[in-house]
């Protein structure tokens, strides 16, 4: 079995791990001690202070643990707001055009316009699962149990939530989109780029990025041709994504235009077809070895917070949920206490 739990100290060097392993393109977790470490102490803080009993800049960070072995199998995380002291950037791809009634000429062009227009937003981030567990419901579990922990706490998140997909470049690190503005504007390569702005450092953005919108004609054919398109190994998370109710509304990431996707947070499937169990612990469950059915299922804590998934159909008829004993444990939930459960979609 598997539980989602808040990150803490001792998994530093799985975490670090995670980052040499995850390659270029994934900003939110860089190959950066200090600032792994700094990450680990912030998401701490997040569950554990007071005043992030609502919507500010408190970043929530989760890690998978094998319950048999200890091991650390991914992570996935939570913006409660972003944007609110550092800039929060995006390219905004729509249209203009071009029209003379007196030549009888019209045409229309794609723009991208430099925009903070999710400043505020709440982010779903950090995703990654090691490549021993991308197997059966691991990678789902993973990315929705962050639902359940938004489901039971609302209040702490901001209205849209938003989450940025890795865009298209090669082995190397570098990306179509990036060559011509590194070209153009920047003479950066993109793992450069990516990694200041994981760190922090996003001064240079501002400094150097073309201030007026940008024709996407005028761009290279390699470079249009990734305009809103996603990583090889991204496509299964925007299809999870896309089924939990996430819209693309023509936001692009800056360096690798990478399609951002938003939801409103009580629109995301998992978070509307949630509700409050009561506990009944029971000695064992059958369930049929040829059953694929899970439910998913965290108890209603933060601090202590965790998540796991069960084979079997939840009763969403009933207000009472059957546990055995291991997994009530695994919840740390006793008789009568409350859990939020879904059936896994």
């Amino acid at each position: 079995m598997f539980v989602i739990r808040p990150i803490q100290q001792k998994d530093f060097s799985e975490l670090y791990a995670m980052a040499e392993e995850s390659g270029h393109g994934f900003t939110s977790l860089p190959v950066n001690e200090e600032l792994i470490t700094n990450r680990i102490k912030r998401a701490e803080d997040a569950v554990s202070n007071p005043d992030a009993n609502q919507p500010g800049e408190f970043g929530y960070l989760f890690v998978m643990e094998d319950t048999e072995t200890g091991a650390i199998m991914g992570t996935c995380g939570i913006e409660s707001s972003v944007g609110l002291s550092d800039a929060f950037y995006h390219y905004h791809l729509s249209k203009v055009v071009h029209n003379s009634r007196e030549l009888n000429i019209y045409n229309t062009a794609e723009i991208l316009t430099l925009c903070n227009d999710y400043t505020g937003a709440a982010e779903l981030c950090t995703l990654f699962l090691r490549e021993p567990y991308r197997k059966g419901v691991n990678g789902r579990v993973l990315s929705k149990s962050r639902f359940l922990f938004l489901a039971q706490n609302q209040h702490r998140f901001s209205e849209t939530v938003i989450a940025e997909m890795r865009g298209v470049s090669d082995e190397s690190g570098e990306s179509p989109f990036w060559e011509w503005l590194e070209k153009h504007f920047f003479s950066m390569d993109f793992p450069t780029a990516d990694y200041l702005t994981g760190i922090g450092q996003k001064v240079f953005i501002a400094e150097l990025m073309p201030k007026y919108p940008v024709y996407v004609s005028l761009l290279s054919d390699a470079a249009q041709q990734v305009i809103g398109k996603v990583h090889p190994k991204t496509k299964p998370a925007l299809k999870l994504l896309k089924s939990e109710g996430f819209n693309w509304n023509g936001y692009v990431d800056i360096f690798d235009a990478g399609p951002t996707v938003e939801c409103d947070l009580n629109q995301i499937r998992t978070v509307r077809h949630s509700g409050v169990y009561t506990v009944n612990i029971v000695d064992s469950i059958e369930n049929s070895a040829s059953d694929k059915s899970y439910i998913m299922l965290s108890n209603t804590e933060v601090q202590n917070y965790r998540a796991t998934a069960i084979p079997g159909v939840l009763d969403e008829q009933s207000t009472v949920i059957n546990l055995d004993i291991k997994t009530a444990e695994l919840l740390h939930v006793e008789q009568n206490a409350q859990v939020r459960a879904v059936n896994l979609l």
